[in-house]
């Protein structure tokens, strides 16, 4: 075999090797992140917030349904779902099996195009043109999810407004319909919340910048979201290639600020669609966001709109 040969077959072999282990291993690698976010008011108890996403579950998935229902262990006090739960019209069963120990907490939830429409084979390369178009799908049983969800306590805040009380404190929250494929009606929600709540928190499921700015200007803490997969396929020291939506690769996963006051959370998610499953450098997780009081003197400021902008990157 020529040199020329043999690097081709090793690069094939590396490349074979890498596929296996995105697709084998790191896919199942299930990981709970936690970070500390100061966006309570001054003199507020901690506030310990469980951030679930993008479970994309197929009715055979019992270890991801397993590792799910262990996370009621962390005790949280506040569990917020964002969405694309289902990946299979048989599916909210395998869903309900997850989260019904973490049923018997505070929730809150939002939905994504995945729980309204099944997955289909798509082109990879078509996410680097941008994010993907309206899914073709056959529906999914939202309705029934949704149904199972709320009879058992949780709160669908899908263009609504409502407050909670979790760990002693008053949660005002507020949610839109999936942005990604363009759901999302912020007028009904619009307006600042309640001023005496103790944190305002904002629901979505695609993080775009149009309902971030929204959410900003309207004075909230913090914005929850998901639907990005942490890039899903992502290339070390690098990062995320691609995220799918209109925020830059920078907030593609995790912590980042959305404006002058407002903090964002991305969860990278727990699943993948069944059409491309793998994940690389980028394990499937939960969050558990530790919420704390902000500093003395850090008052609430109403961003405007080109302050809220002029942060994005």
């Amino acid at each position: 075999m020529s040199s020329w040969g043999r690097v081709a077959a090793s690069a094939a072999g590396a490349g074979a090797m890498t596929v296996a282990y995105a697709a084998g291993v790191e896919r199942r690698h299930w990981t709970l992140r936690e970070a500390t976010l100061p966006v309570l008011v001054p003199g507020s108890r901690p506030l310990r917030l469980l951030h679930v996403s993008d479970l994309h579950m197929t009715p055979g998935q019992s270890s991801k349904q397993r590792w799910v229902a262990e996370l009621a262990e962390l005790e949280p006090d506040l569990v917020v779902d964002t969405g694309d739960n289902l990946a299979h019209p048989r599916a909210v069963p395998a869903v309900v099996n997850a989260l019904a120990p973490l049923l018997r907490f505070p929730g809150l939830f939002v939905f994504g195009s995945n729980d309204y429409f099944g997955p289909t084979p798509k082109n990879p390369l078509r996410y680097f043109r941008g994010p993907s178009k309206r899914p073709s799908g056959a529906p999914l049983p939202w309705r029934d999810l949704r149904a199972a969800l709320v009879e058992r306590g949780w709160q669908d805040v899908t263009h609504t407004r409502v407050t909670v009380e979790a760990a002693g404190l008053t949660v005002a929250v507020a949610g839109v319909d999936d942005p990604h494929l363009g759901l999302d009606r912020y007028d009904r929600i619009a307006g600042a919340p309640a001023k005496d709540a103790d944190l305002r928190l904002g629901l979505t499921h695609s993080p775009e910048p149009r309902v971030l700015d929204r959410f900003a200007m309207d004075g909230y803490d913090l914005v929850l979201a998901g639907h990005t997969h942490g890039g899903q396929v992502c290339v070390p020291f690098f990062g995320a290639l691609v995220t799918n939506c209109g925020i830059d690769r920078s907030r593609v996963r995790g912590v980042s600020r959305w404006g002058v006051h407002t903090q964002l959370h991305v969860s990278a998610g727990l699943g993948t669609s069944p059409w491309a499953p793998v994940r690389l450098a980028c394990p499937p997780e939960a969050s558990l966001l530790t919420l704390v009081p902000r500093p003395v003197g850090d008052e609430r400021r109403q961003p405007t709109p080109e302050s809220a902008a002029a942060d994005v990157g």
